[in-house]
C-alpha cells in the first residue's frame, strides 16, 4: 500500500503517515483507457455549432444564368452551385454532437490510473487541513510555497470548503475541484494533486459527472 507523510500548511512534515488505498492509488496505470477517456471529454467540450449552407440554403439562383446552346458555355442550371462563387457548400460541416459513449467503469479506471501515476511519481501530497477561516488570497499562497509546490497544482475540496475556494481561485498556478467532480483529464493536466485528510479518497472514487464524458446510461 503506497503511503504518505502528512503535512500542515508551514510545510513542516508530521509523524503521521497515512496509507493510501490500493483500489485508488496503487494500480496499473492504463495508458489506453486514460487515452480514450480522456478523448471523450474533450470531444464533449466541443460546441458543435459549425454550419455551412448547401445550394439549397442560399439565397437566389432560381433562374437559369444563360440558355441551354448556343453560348458557348458549359451548361448551367443555377448559379448557387458549389462551383460558383457565393454558392451553396458542397459535403460542408452542419450541427452534431461530438459527445461518445463511456462506460462507468472506464471512467473509474482512468481516473483510478491518474491518481496511481501520481502516486507512483510523488505528486500526491495531503496536509492535515487549510485552516482557513475566512478567505485569503495571501496565506493561500504562502501554504502552497511552504509546501513546495511547483508547477501546476490541483487543490481537491470539499463541497462546503467555501473559504479554500475563495483563498485559492485567483492563484494562477492552482486549479481547483471539488472531490465529486474529479476525473482523469484534470489530474493528468496538473503536476501535484493536493488533499486534506478528510476528503482523500477511499475504495473506488466517484466518477466526474455523466454529461462531461457523454456516459452511457446504466
Amino acid at each position: 500500500m503506497p503511503s504518505v507523510t502528512v503535512q500542515n500548511v508551514s510545510g513542516k512534515k508530521s509523524t503521521i503517515n497515512i496509507g493510501l488505498d490500493d483500489e485508488v492509488f496503487g494500480v496499473q496505470p492504463n495508458v489506453p483507457v486514460m487515452h480514450q477517456v480522456v478523448t471523450a471529454q474533450l470531444a464533449h467540450r466541443r460546441a458543435g455549432t459549425q454550419s455551412t449552407k448547401t445550394r439549397a440554403e442560399v439565397s437566389g439562383g432560381g433562374k437559369k444564368p444563360f440558355k441551354q446552346k448556343g453560348t458557348g458555355n458549359a451548361r448551367q442550371g443555377s448559379t448557387r452551385a458549389p462551383h460558383f462563387s457565393g454558392g451553396g457548400v458542397a459535403l460542408g460541416p452542419k450541427p452534431r454532437k461530438y459527445s461518445q459513449k463511456t462506460p462507468k467503469k472506464m471512467i473509474k479506471l482512468a481516473l483510478r490510473s491518474a491518481l496511481s501515476d501520481r502516486a507512483n511519481e510523488g505528486k500526491v501530497v495531503v496536509v492535515d487541513s487549510w485552516g482557513l477561516d475566512a478567505p485569503s488570497t495571501k496565506a493561500a499562497a504562502a501554504a502552497i510555497s511552504a509546501l513546495g509546490l511547483t508547477g501546476s497544482v490541483l487543490v481537491v475540496h470539499g463541497r462546503d470548503d467555501i473559504a479554500t475556494v475563495k483563498s485559492f481561485r485567483n492563484l494562477p498556478n492552482v486549479q481547483l475541484i471539488e472531490l465529486g467532480e474529479l476525473n482523469a483529464y484534470d489530474v493528468l493536466c496538473n503536476e501535484t494533486i493536493v488533499f486534506t485528510k478528510d476528503n482523500l479518497p477511499t475504495g473506488t472514487p466517484p466518477p466526474a459527472a455523466a454529461e462531461q464524458t457523454g456516459t452511457e446510461k446504466s
